[in-house]
């Protein structure tokens, strides 16, 4: 389906998400919301997608929720605060639908990544930077909030509170990667090059051990003792190895007969 505001491309098994404002360095606004879920619904419906994959469009990854105002101007003061409230509300559920996919997400970042931009990335399995980019959290400037609270998760609050408190926005992309926000950064030029290549070893791996070690790795954040979330992990790991499906059978079948190079091949061709 045609959208507006964002670009939705299909690449073998890898579904490209592109956030397309670049007129207003792609701030997301209320109609880019809703085509983000509707993208998120079309990759995790279809069922040749394996990775999903996010960038920007323009000079920059995103500015964030988009600060203009948008509704009727004649609204009471109580209509604007019940108003406010489902957006917010919006915006969080969209960004933890990233974090939650049973897809792997990726993020491409550029240019400026801020806000509840950054929030978008962070939720994000991975994160690739561009060199010469910035991310920040401006928000308390504009005597906002933080939609998404992941920063101290995954930093630590000590550095969390010092970009926070501050509404630093201009923080290089190598800081960023050693305060654990970004997996790696590379030439901007190559961003899309460097995306696309680690989105695809991901790909070919099988496809429901994937799924749930991302969901053993997001689990061990949510089970408060070590020991529940070993169990849980261990749990996955059991349904991993017992449950037979149509890719594992086959991977096993050409394993057995030819070994282990030949069923990897057989796997990376079913990308092509």
């Amino acid at each position: 389906m045609p959208y507006a505001t964002i670009g939705y491309d299909l690449e073998g098994p890898l579904a490209w998400i592109t956030l397309n404002r670049p007129d207003k360095l792609n701030a997301i606004n209320r109609a880019m919301v809703g085509e983000l879920n509707q993208a998120l619904d079309a990759a995790l419906a279809d069922d040749a997608v394996r990775v999903i994959l996010v960038k920007g469009e323009g000079r920059a990854f995103s500015a964030g929720f988009d600060l203009e105002p948008e509704g009727s101007a004649d609204r009471t003061p109580e209509q604007e605060a019940a108003d406010l409230k489902r957006e917010l509300r919006e915006d969080f559920e969209l960004i933890m639908r990233f974090w939650n996919s049973p897809k792997p997400t990726l993020s491409a970042i550029h240019g400026y990544c801020l806000g509840g931009a950054l929030e978008l990335a962070l939720a994000c399995d991975i994160t690739i930077a561009g060199r010469g980019g910035h991310v920040g959290e401006p928000e308390v400037r504009f005597g906002s909030g933080i939609v998404a609270m992941l920063l101290p998760m995954l930093c630590g609050p000590k550095r969390a509170k010092e970009l926070l408190l501050t509404g630093n926005d201009r923080v290089p992309m190598e800081q960023a990667e050693a305060w654990g926000l970004v997996n790696r950064v590379c030439d901007t030029d190559w961003l899309v090059h460097e995306s696309r290549a680690l989105a695809r070893e991901i790909a070919r791996n099988d496809t429901l051990a994937v799924q749930l070690t991302k969901q053993a790795v997001n689990a061990m954040y949510e089970i408060p003792r070590l020991s529940e979330a070993l169990e849980h992990a261990l749990q996955l790991d059991m349904t991993i190895e017992t449950t037979e499906t149509e890719e594992s059978r086959r991977f096993n079948e050409i394993l057995k007969r030819d070994g282990a190079r030949a069923a990897i091949a057989w796997r990376d061709q079913q990308l092509d």
